[in-house]
């Protein structure tokens, strides 16, 4: 029997852009993402924010193809702050720009899940060490404030679920940006942005009904500590180990319930070696 691909059960997991969005909800608010923003200045700005947190929340399939016509009806714009948006989205790997053809959504790939979470191995714990060797006291408070945050969502009450994971998400990629915050590199900074946002997507999409079989709150405290502490090879290590063990449970995820079990653990041994 052929199995389903990893593709299809990406698809079959994955929602349609909601008809609900308008311009004017843009212009008025700033839409919610998954990291830190100035308030949008200008309609691209704004396009560019909320097609991002519908792309990370898996409203939109991989691999749809994104109709401009369509979208450019649907939030009352022009051509050209659309293809602007989805011209810097492309360029961070969240869209992909094809000659002569628009723009659409990357395939779900373990390949390219792997390659994404090799990156984050080896430019987080580096970023991350450097910010605790240059990180000062202001750093602490608003790396301590952040891991507050998040310790009070991991221990609410599930009441308001959708809610809460939202809340949840964005207090988790708060905590992982305030740790590298001091590093003092705004490049390594922007690299280690465009990784989360490819990494986060595929966690919120595959690990959406399969919750991590971990105690998650256990390694961030162990992170935050290591790093208040100073021990900058304990913390980056222990990150290390925290990125892949989040990587190898999607891969799991990602695994048709009909294949063979033996191929999820051996593919998340590879990526441990992988990010080694």
């Amino acid at each position: 029997m052929r199995q389903p691909s990893e593709e299809s059960i990406f698809l079959s997991t994955s929602k349609k852009l909601s008809d609900t969005d308008s311009l004017a909800r843009l212009a008025a608010v700033n839409a919610p993402t998954d990291r830190e923003a100035p308030p949008a200045r200008t309609i691209a700005d704004a396009l560019d924010a909320q097609l991002r947190a519908s792309i990370l929340r898996g409203d939109i399939a991989p691999g749809t193809k994104l109709k401009l016509d369509a979208l450019r009806e649907r939030f009352g714009v022009s051509l050209s702050p659309l293809r602007e948006a989805l011209s810097r989205l492309a360029a961070e790997g969240l869209v992909l720009a094809e000659s002569q053809r628009g723009f659409r959504l990357p395939e779900a790939s373990g390949e390219r899940l792997a390659e994404v979470i090799t990156l984050r191995c080896h430019l987080e714990p580096f970023a991350l060490a450097e910010s605790i060797r240059r990180g000062d006291d202001e750093w602490e408070e608003r790396l301590v404030g952040v891991f507050h945050r998040l310790s009070k969502l991991e221990r609410a009450e599930p009441r308001g679920a959708k809610t809460r994971v939202e809340h949840w998400e964005k207090a988790h990629r708060e905590f992982h940006e305030a740790l590298i915050a001091a590093c003092g590199m705004p490049i390594l900074l922007q690299f280690c942005g465009v990784l989360n946002d490819l990494s986060d997507r595929y966690r919120r999409l595959f690990l959406a009904k399969n919750p991590l079989d971990r105690d998650v709150h256990g390694e961030h405290q162990a992170i935050l500590d290591a790093a208040l502490a100073r021990k900058g090879e304990r913390a980056a290590a222990l990150l290390r180990r925290h990125v892949e063990r989040t990587g190898a449970n999607v891969l799991r995820a990602m695994q048709p319930e009909t294949a063979p079990r033996r191929s999820a653990p051996a593919r998340a041994r590879n990526l441990a070696r992988r990010a080694a």
